[in-house]
């Protein structure tokens, strides 16, 4: 079985896929876990910086 690689209140980096809006800069940390979509984790992530929140796939987020 597998399990979410990020933990909530983790700090992480966000890289949005090429054809995204790319983010406010700096730090996001994990708020939520959510299910897997198309066998991909995704998480409700927070800025650190504007307080935006997004839903992110697993494989858009780098350890910081």
């Amino acid at each position: 079985m597998t399990t979410h690689k990020f933990a909530v209140g983790q700090s992480i980096r966000f890289a949005p896929d090429r054809h995204q809006r790319a983010p406010a800069p700096g730090r996001f940390k994990i708020v939520q876990l959510l299910p897997e979509a198309g066998s991909i984790f995704q998480y409700r992530v927070k800025s650190q910086v504007d307080g935006h929140e997004r839903v992110a796939r697993e494989d858009q987020l780098l350890r910081d």
